[in-house]
């Protein structure tokens, strides 16, 4: 079962101005979701419907449409202080 992995425009964004050895660790990850997208370091967001995973020093946020088989990637940031809020 393949899930279909979007990419909103900030999540687009915000890749381009990450290094190119995390883009390349980052893009993995990306395909590894296509497989499974809650496998690896996956956490739920609290008060959020949305998830994390960890990729290094960056996360990739995201959400997911069970009935259509699809991952919407929200956001690609670096993990900082106010990352979440």
């Amino acid at each position: 079962m393949s899930w279909a992995v979007n990419l909103s425009n900030r999540a687009r964004k915000n890749l381009k101005h990450v290094p190119v050895a995390d883009q390349q660790r980052i893009a993995a990850q990306l395909d590894a979701m296509r497989v499974n997208p809650l496998s690896g370091d996956v956490v739920n967001l609290k008060g959020q419907d949305a998830f994390r995973r960890r990729v290094g020093n960056y996360r990739i946020i995201f959400r997911i449409d069970f009935k259509l088989l699809a991952v919407a990637i929200l956001s690609i940031e670096r993990r900082t202080t106010t990352t979440y809020r």
